[in-house]
Formats: structure tokens, C-alpha cells, sequence
């Protein structure tokens, strides 16, 4: 069921409106207000899928009515009506965020294809802020023990600003969740967050990865294409084990970094980006430095400000928290029955040396829930938790 909301001063085109659109779909619940004034008032009370709004009304005018719903529900599109000599103001809406406009008297066809485009671009923004919700589930950062407790502290102070940022800490500890919540708690978390495994990358191939190629650059380059970087714009790029860079790809990193400029491999055409680099890694780079393997004035670039993220063996006291979540999360993927884990189950798991960190933890919390008994126990941790 559509809802939409149409605000009309003249009661002839409000009910003529409302007849069109009644008629043309049972799905469409249309209400309406006489005013600007009456319309926000519902606004406030309802959550619309549509707002058609005439741009002349007294008390209150279509683009004071707009300003205001931006302001109240910003997700809400709005369709502007517009008299013969309001063509100028109606064009004007569009700059502040209006959806569309339409003439009186109403075009029927334009009008049913407004409101059908309108209504599939509302729920299309519904559906991409489920998608997020969901993806920041998939990031949630567990733990209440005071490292964990400085780091949600650092993000949210380091996150509204576009400052570089480098994560440091052993494999498995959650790097890329650091990554991810300093995007998603940005004002570029509506940009695109690309992440890149240096890596897993060949050292030959990594600079076509991160700045794109034209065609002929290299024996395969069949036609031009554009790298990490450029598909980064306006959002983050996540330069995963960094340390692992060779020594000419941080040079061309080190220039996007000073001069917000790219070229591809085989261009000496300069390609602006705007994009936060956060970048992580495992290894001591201030080592790498000393042995020559990595950059130090790029190092200084990237480490503006420096999060290190523990080991798990370093905050033992979210192991609890730990297992209960994966445990969850788990049987919620298997589509299985939640698990309990016994007191002494998760003090025995507290006491292990974890080497592989969260990431080893996960592994065998997932197989202490299809191996282990109704309650996993200490003796199913015994049993299976080494192996």
C-alpha cells in the first residue's frame, strides 16, 4: 500500500487528483490537505510515500512546504504542481530537492508516469537503508574492555573528519571492522566504501588495480579501465596490509595522497579523486621503514592518526561477549536453534592462547555449535575447540 499525501489551496484539482490516482491503482491510499500548514501537520504525524504539492497556496507556499519536509523526512519525494506562471519557481524546487514537477491542468499520462517513477525511487531508498542496517550488523564491533572502549572512543572523534587514518594490530583482530565503522559514521558513509587486499595483489598488477589502465598499457590491458581510486570518489578506499605495497606503487599512492591526482598505467593524463584512504596492516612498518621496504614519508602520510587494535589474548574479558554473539550470528545463518555455552565452556575458552585472534575464535565457536551437545560444555570444548 502506497501512501501519498496530496496538498492542494483548490479543492477542484484536489479532487480531481485524488480521483485519478484512486482509480488508477486500489494499492494507493490517498489523503489530502488544504494548506501547507494542514500538509506538514500530517507530514509529522505519517510517514508518506509521495507528497504532491502545489507551488501557490496561502499560509504556507509549495517551496516553504518543501524546505520544511527536507528538513522533517528527507527520504520523503515530493512532486511540485505548478501554475502556468510558476514554471520559473517550479524548476527552482528541483535545485532544492524536489522529486519533479507538474503543469495544471495535469497531463494524465505524465502524471501517472511521475508518480509510479516517484514511488519505485522511494521504495528503492527504503530498501538501500535496510541493505546498510544490514551491512552494519555485518560490522558490529564487540567488546566492552577498555582497548576496545579507546578505539569506538577514536572513531567517533576521528570519523566526522576526513583525517587519514592507519590501523595497526596481528591478523585476525578485526582490522577491517575499524575500517568500516570510520566509514559508515562518516559524512561520506552515502559514498562508496572500496576495499583493497595489497596482498593479494601481484606487485605487477597492484598499480593497474589502484589507479586503473588505458588500453595498450600492457600485453592484456584489451580496453581502459579505471582503478580503486576513481571508484572510491566521494567515498573511502580501505588499503588492507599496506606493508605489503611494493616500493613504486607507494610512490604513486604518496602523489594521490599530496595532490589528490591519479593517472592510470600507461596515461600521463591526470585524474582528480576525492577520497579518504584508511589504510591497516599487520606488519611494524616503522621496521619495514628501517630495512628500506617501505616509505617513510608516506608512512607520515597515512598515520595521521594511528588506532592499534589488540590482540584477543590482550582483552580476554570480551571472550564472553565474543562467543555469545558468534553463537548467535551462526545459528541465525545455519537456520538452527541457538546455542548456550556453559559457564565453564566459555571460562575454558577464556583461557586459551589465541594466536589466530577473533577470526580463530569465530572457527571454533561455529564448530562447537554443530558438534557440541544442546549445551556446549566443557567437555565438547575439550573435545573439539584444540583440534
Amino acid at each position: 500500500m502506497s501512501k501519498i499525501l496530496i496538498i492542494e489551496d483548490e479543492a477542484a484539482i484536489r479532487r480531481v487528483l485524488v480521483k485519478i490516482l484512486s482509480e488508477e491503482n486500489d494499492t494507493y491510499q490517498v489523503d489530502e490537505a488544504e494548506d501547507g500548514l494542514v500538509g506538514i501537520e500530517k507530514i509529522k504525524k505519517e510517514d508518506f510515500d509521495l507528497v504532491l504539492c502545489d507551488i501557490k497556496m496561502p499560509k504556507m507556499d509549495g517551496v516553504e512546504v518543501l524546505e520544511a519536509v527536507k528538513k522533517l523526512k528527507p527520504e520523503t519525494p515530493m512532486v511540485m504542481i505548478s501554475g502556468h506562471g510558476d514554471l520559473d519557481t517550479a524548476v527552482n524546487t528541483m535545485r532544492l530537492g524536489a522529486f519533479d514537477y507538474i503543469s495544471k491542468p495535469p497531463d494524465l499520462n505524465r502524471l501517472l508516469n511521475t508518480v509510479r517513477i516517484a514511488l519505485d525511487r522511494k521504495e528503492l531508498v527504503v530498501e538501500n537503508k535496510m541493505l546498510k542496517k544490514k551491512v552494519s550488523k555485518n560490522y558490529e564491533m564487540i567488546g566492552e574492555s577498555a582497548a576496545i572502549a579507546r578505539i569506538k572512543d577514536m572513531i567517533d572523534k576521528v570519523a566526522p573528519t576526513d583525517a587519514r587514518v592507519l590501523v595497526t594490530g596481528p591478523n585476525g583482530t578485526g582490522k577491517e571492522l575499524v575500517a568500516h565503522w570510520l566509514h559508515q559514521k562518516s559524512e561520506r558513509s552515502k559514498g562508496p566504501m572500496i576495499e583493497v587486499n595489497c596482498a593479494a595483489i601481484p606487485s605487477e598488477l597492484i598499480e593497474s588495480e589502484l589507479f586503473g589502465h588505458v588500453k595498450g598499457a600492457f600485453t592484456s590491458a584489451n580496453k581502459d579501465r579505471a582503478g580503486k581510486f576513481e571508484a572510491a570518489s566521494g567515498g573511502t578506499i580501505f588499503l588492507d596490509e599496506i606493508g605489503d605495497m611494493s616500493l613504486s606503487a607507494q610512490a604513486k599512492v604518496l602523489r594521490a595522497l599530496q595532490e589528490s591526482r591519479i593517472q592510470r598505467v600507461g596515461s600521463d593524463k591526470d585524474i582528480k579523486v576525492n577520497v579518504r584512504v584508511v589504510a591497516a596492516t599487520n606488519k611494524d612498518l616503522k621496521k619495514e621503514i628501517e630495512e628500506g621496504n617501505f616509505r617513510e614519508d608516506l608512512y607520515h602520510r597515512l598515520a595521521v592518526i594511528l588506532i592499534e587494535v589488540p590482540a584477543l589474548n590482550d582483552r580476554r574479558e570480551d571472550i564472553p561477549l565474543l562467543v555469545d554473539y558468534f553463537a548467535d550470528k551462526i545459528s541465525q545463518e545455519q537456520g538452527s536453534t541457538p546455542k548456550t555455552f556453559s559457564t565453564k565452556a566459555v571460562k575454558l575458552l577464556q583461557n586459551y592462547d589465541w594466536t589466530g585472534n577473533i577470526r580463530e575464535l569465530r572457527n571454533v565457536v561455529e564448530r562447537l555449535i554443530i558438534l557440541g551437545g544442546k549445551e556446549v560444555s566443557e567437555d565438547d570444548v575439550k573435545a573439539f575447540a584444540s583440534k
